[in-house]
Formats: structure tokens, C-alpha cells, sequence
């Protein structure tokens, strides 16, 4: 009996549709990942536990640049409790709104597709707490405010449970 109800349960939360970012494709201002993450980007953002319980901010500079026909991300965290990490995202254009990514902790590639001011961004990461490393998915998605903001809402979860989300604003620095 136990076994037909998690089956069910899991169903269920299995037919629950996701909204494709197609439904953002008119949604003004348009996203357009290397103008917007080219040159100096910061962000400050914040872990919360699925209760809500904010477990971590943190800040992150950003530099974005051209290399050939990627796109490279720097991004140097500085963590509330005074950690720092250090991430290179290499992204490669997959055809008219879609993006694939690299970076040393993230598991294979992430997945990308942009359609008006939004993109959702999936991929795995391997993730340390407490000494070990956990892999983990991420299901990111980020909406122009304005010409200089961005939000970002993450969802993480671990064999389809939630672990917690991710908040994070992002704002374009002036050009130097």
C-alpha cells in the first residue's frame, strides 16, 4: 500500500507542467546574455533552506568576455561567512536562444534557452557542505527588470525533493 502511494505521489508531482520560457518571448526588456553579462556585472544574493530560513548570503563580481566563439563568465564569490569561490562558466550558442555551459563543478553541461527577458538554465552541481560533495540540480531562472537588473529565482533539488532556493540580483556596471 505504502509503495502505490508514493507512486502516486509522485506522479503527481511529475504531471505538474512547467512554464516554458516561450511564455516570456514578448516580455520586454529582451535578455540578451552577452550584452548584458559583457564587461563588469555584481550580484548579491542569498541560500534559504526549503523552510525559508536563510542559510547564506553572499556577493559576486562578474566579468564577462568574447573568447573565440564562446562566452566566459568570472565569477568570484565572497561568501557571509567569509569564504570565497571562485566559478568560470564557458557558455557556447546553441542555435537562436539556446545556450550550452561549462564549469569545473558543474556535472556535464548545463542547458540553457532565452526567449524575451528570461532564461532558464538547468544543470547539476557538485555541491561541498560540511566536507562532503553533494550533486545537486539547479533549475535557474533569471528576468530582465530593467537595462541594468536582473533577477535570478533557483530551485534546488536532490532525486526531485527541494532542497532550497537561491535568490540573486544582478546589475551591470557602468563601462569603464
Amino acid at each position: 500500500m505504502l509503495k502505490h502511494l508514493v507512486l502516486l505521489a509522485c506522479l503527481g508531482l511529475a504531471s505538474c507542467s512547467d512554464i516554458d520560457v516561450q511564455h516570456y518571448k514578448d516580455e520586454k526588456p529582451t535578455l540578451e546574455l552577452r550584452e548584458y553579462f559583457g564587461g563588469k556585472v555584481e550580484a548579491w544574493g542569498m541560500f534559504q533552506k526549503r523552510s525559508g530560513e536563510v542559510i547564506k548570503r553572499f556577493h559576486v563580481d562578474i566579468n564577462g568576455y568574447p573568447k573565440g566563439e564562446q562566452f566566459v563568465l568570472d565569477e568570484r564569490f565572497t561568501y557571509s561567512d567569509g569564504t570565497k569561490q571562485h566559478r568560470v562558466w564557458t557558455l557556447t550558442q546553441d542555435g537562436p536562444g539556446r545556450w550550452r555551459g561549462r564549469a569545473d563543478d558543474v556535472v556535464g553541461e548545463a542547458i540553457g534557452e532565452v526567449s524575451g527577458n528570461a532564461l532558464r538554465w538547468q544543470y547539476v552541481l557538485s555541491l561541498p557542505v560540511d566536507g562532503k560533495v553533494y550533486e545537486v540540480n539547479f533549475d535557474d531562472w533569471m528576468y530582465m527588470l530593467d537595462e541594468n537588473t536582473l533577477a535570478n529565482r533557483s530551485y534546488m533539488t536532490k532525486f526531485g525533493f527541494e532542497l532550497g532556493q537561491v535568490t540573486l540580483f544582478f546589475r551591470k556596471q557602468p563601462a569603464e
